[in-house]
């Protein structure tokens, strides 16, 4: 726990346009990685346009550590089925919560992502103070597969006793 910095909350929101692995649709789930810790959605029945809208939570030690998304569609009798992955950066996230802001207008974007070959951002990404938080709202396209992105939504969390920021 000395070395924790505090949690990264990610809001797993949708996917778009998911790939087809069963018949005529997909069950699709999303399972997130960062270092050896593994986080995952839950279950979507027979939906490419799947709404999760879940919440999981990373400790972040590392801020260095890139965050895995993997996409699957559960099956019953046999392996589940890959419908793609992507990765994200928190080190510019994470330089804007060292900041330390405070009291800003809400809605102010402080810093913006833009997509490139280093990232699998589809559009540009802002990190906002919203309600008192920072947020940073991202569309991440999914490689290896055909088709599909996941709608994700980064938020702080500080950690009383922790190393933080």
């Amino acid at each position: 726990m000395e070395n924790l910095l505090g949690l990264l909350r990610i809001h797993v929101t949708r996917g778009i346009d998911l790939a087809i692995r069963d018949i005529r649709s997909s069950d699709p789930y999303v399972v997130v990685k960062m270092g050896k810790q593994k986080v995952k959605t839950r279950v979507i029945k027979q939906n490419i346009n799947p709404e999760w809208n879940d919440d999981l939570t990373l400790s972040v030690v590392d801020p260095n550590l890139p965050v895995l998304i993997k996409v699957y569609d559960k099956d019953t009798f046999s392996l589940d089925d890959k419908m793609g992955d992507a990765e994200f950066d928190i080190r510019q996230f994470i330089e804007v919560v060292r900041m330390q802001l405070d009291n800003l207008p809400n809605g102010t974007i402080i810093s913006k992502v833009q997509p490139s070959r280093e990232n699998c951002l589809a559009e540009e990404s802002c990190i906002v103070w919203a309600n008192g938080k920072v947020i940073q709202n991202m569309f991440l396209r999914l490689r290896h597969v055909e088709s599909g992105e996941v709608e994700l939504r980064l938020e702080w969390i500080d950690v009383p006793g922790s190393r933080g920021m």
